[in-house]
């Protein structure tokens, strides 16, 4: 079987490798600097770039390559493989033709997907999901992103446009998110939000460590600062934590008794504080659900790493190339 090309468009970075689907590895990859500020046109060409290098660094020819998957933080036109949407890159990149500028620029097959989808294929193919029929996904960072695989399949909806598991409501007083909507999961437990919580219970003057970390200097605070503080004792930190797996366990079990995974993986940056996450997530989950059998779902971090949404995003170019 041929190798696919993963691409990982990122605001700081564009990540790229190529993954052996056999393996299920990536044998070769190189990460370059976005510049997204430069605009579209020189982002894209950045892109095909990178493809073209990181297939000449592997000691590999282009008829070596099936195709190149492109991983894009937003709201995409997969028939049309155009970005719609990617709100986190200058100028939003409304309707820019990222799969025929690339296939154009390497001389291969393109196709496209969101990265948090991405994240949830690789997980499902090579990571923690793999062997189970249904799986949900959350990945935890600026946002929180999502994705479903049902009987199988990686389940797209209208235009590729499910799985946003960070956008359902929690709570429907609840604060505005950055997609318009109020209450959101991502609004409540993303890493911005986490950090938010860490810095007011600071500046109210609540005994806790967060502060004294970093010595002080509230932008410092990140979730990681809070994990740290909570590892070591302290309780605010420890709190913050349990309402943050409060409202994961929520969101979890919304979509347990609507889906019915058998994994649900938690990737992502705060995915890493572990058991502090990842206990309260269980404990709500079983208070909340009841009529599915919850004690056959399993709640687990996932794999890969940096390197699941560049191996999804391969396989996904696999899948759409020889459908299997």
């Amino acid at each position: 079987m041929k190798k696919y090309i993963g691409i990982d468009l990122g605001g700081t970075n564009i990540k790229a490798g190529i993954v052996d689907m056999d393996a299920g590895t990536v044998v070769a990859n190189k990460s370059i600097p976005t510049l997204a500020r430069e605009g579209h046109e020189a982002v894209m060409k950045r892109m095909a770039d990178v493809a073209l290098n990181v297939v000449e660094e592997a000691k590999l020819t282009r008829d070596d390559i099936g195709g190149i998957g492109i991983g894009l933080p937003g709201v995409l036109d997969l028939d049309k493989g155009l970005t719609i949407f990617l709100p986190n890159l200058p100028g939003t990149w409304p309707n820019i033709p990222v799969r025929s500028v690339i296939s154009e620029k390497t001389g291969l097959p393109v196709s496209i997907l969101n990265d948090a989808r991405a994240i949830t294929y690789g997980e499902w193919k090579f990571g923690a999901g793999r062997g189970v029929d249904t799986m949900a996904c959350f990945t935890i960072g600026t946002g929180v992103g999502g994705g479903l695989v049902v009987n199988g399949k990686l389940h797209m909806g209208i235009g590729g446009t499910a799985g946003e598991l960070g956008h359902q409501t929690i709570d429907y007083n609840g604060p505005r998110c950055g997609c318009g909507n109020n209450g959101c999961l991502e609004a409540f437990a993303s890493g911005p939000a986490i950090a938010a919580m860490g810095v007011k219970a600071v500046m109210q003057g609540i005994t806790t460590n967060i502060g004294k970390i970093v010595n002080y200097d509230l932008n410092k605070i990140t979730p990681d600062v809070i994990a740290k503080a909570a590892s070591e004792g302290d309780a605010t930190a420890q709190d913050i934590y349990q309402k943050v797996g409060v409202y994961f366990g929520i969101a979890i079990a919304n979509v347990l008794v609507s889906v019915g995974p058998r994994k649900v993986v938690l990737g992502g940056g705060v995915a890493a504080a572990g058991e502090l996450l990842f206990e309260p997530i269980r404990r709500t989950v079983r208070e909340r659900v009841s009529v599915m059998p919850v004690d056959q779902v399993e709640i687990v971090p996932a794999l890969l790493g940096n390197n699941a949404g560049v191996m999804g995003v391969a396989s996904w170019a696999n899948f759409k190339q020889m459908g299997d």
